[in-house]
């Protein structure tokens, strides 16, 4: 090798390995869009059969069919947030969320109410508190600060909601152009097995979403059971809430019961029950009974509902989720399973002999 070749060849690695890293650079400043992108991909995925309905039952034209779709979506999300309102007022109202020395004084009445309850049961309040270090948050000053970051926090929502809609409506009305452009840039001795790919995943991404969609109303209804039983207030709204967290895999139903004890306990300060007698047990019979719910959710609903959605055995999704939830925190456990069902169509359409895919693909 001439010396003219070896500066070529390094001069030519320099270059590739340049080109991968501001490629990589790019790719995360605009990985915003690119969430974006893949939200409204799953979401087209959901509401395409709405569409194609409108489309052969009631005769409507591809792109009216794809507008009346998109409305209702955007009503379904306004009426979600709508249901919200009474939740919000009733404990801004507890809490005089806007009224920072009110807000403080009801915080220290809750820590007054706990350390008592303790001492009765000969429980060491002060060294449980100082080592959960509630005592330690005595300012509020942070709120304007908060209720700035959450206003900013909307408005990115905002954009962020009108972008995926604006994206869905161009993927739900250029479906077949997209697809058919698609296809002219598969090489032709790849060209069935990406397709195959491509509409396997489709297949079992959307009853994947279904089957989750399913589970969530299925939590929603049992943890109002639960909350209508113990006459917890804004009963519904608290269950839907609680059954969005449960979206999160395991980590979920953990913040949802924490959510729920705090909304009970804040709502008795309001109402003027007595902490002691009436809001602890009534937050320690709503916690056993959610906890009953997980275990009913997760012994015999999610394994059925996920196992049959994704043709993954519920030993192989728990250990997926496991190793996203290590690797990527609350993201990774949330599209661990979709994620994994892609790369397993897509290992099984062009790795078929593989012993591992062999294995793992021998449902689908």
């Amino acid at each position: 090798m001439t010396s003219k070749e070896l500066s070529n060849g390094i001069i030519r690695a320099t270059s590739i390995i340049t080109i991968f890293c501001l490629s990589l650079f790019f790719l995360y400043e605009i990985s915003a869009v690119l969430i974006y992108i893949l939200i409204a991909i799953v979401v087209s995925l959901l509401l395409n059969p709405i569409v194609l309905f409108l489309k052969k039952r009631l005769k409507f034209n591809n792109t009216l069919a794809v507008i009346t779709t998109l409305f209702l979506t955007f009503l379904l999300i306004i009426g979600f947030v709508l249901l919200f309102v009474p939740l919000l007022l009733s404990q801004g109202e507890n809490l005089s969320l806007l009224n920072v020395s009110s807000l403080e004084k009801n915080y220290h009445i809750l820590l007054q109410n706990i350390t008592i309850y303790l001492d009765n049961y000969n429980i060491n309040s002060k060294q449980i508190l100082a080592s959960s270090k509630l005592s330690t948050f005595t300012s509020f000053k942070f709120i304007p600060n908060f209720i700035n970051g959450f206003i900013n926090t909307l408005g990115n929502f905002s954009v962020g909601l009108a972008s995926i809609l604006f994206i869905t409506f161009f993927i739900l009305k250029e479906h077949n152009s997209f697809y058919i452009k698609f296809q002219q840039l598969i090489p032709e001795n790849q060209k069935e097995k990406v397709i195959n790919s491509i509409r396997e995943i489709n297949h079992l991404l959307s009853r994947y979403f279904i089957g989750l969609f399913i589970q969530l109303n299925l939590i929603m209804f049992l943890y109002l059971i639960v909350f209508l039983i113990f006459g917890v207030e804004n009963a519904i709204i608290i269950a839907l809430l609680c059954a969005i967290f449960n979206i999160v895999p395991y980590v979920g139903p953990l913040i949802a019961s924490i959510v729920a004890c705090l909304l009970i306990m804040t709502s008795g300060i309001g109402s003027g029950a007595d902490f002691a007698n009436e809001t602890i047990p009534t937050a320690i019979y709503v916690l056993i009974g959610m906890f009953i719910v997980q275990l009913i959710d997760n012994n015999i609903s999610s394994p059925i509902i996920f196992s049959k959605s994704t043709n993954s055995h519920p030993l192989q999704i728990f250990i997926v989720i496991l190793i996203a939830g290590i690797l990527s925190g609350i993201t990774g456990m949330i599209i661990a399973v979709p994620f994994y069902t892609s790369l397993k169509v897509i290992g099984k359409e062009f790795f078929p002999e593989n012993k591992i895919i062999k294995l793992l693909t021998k449902n689908l």
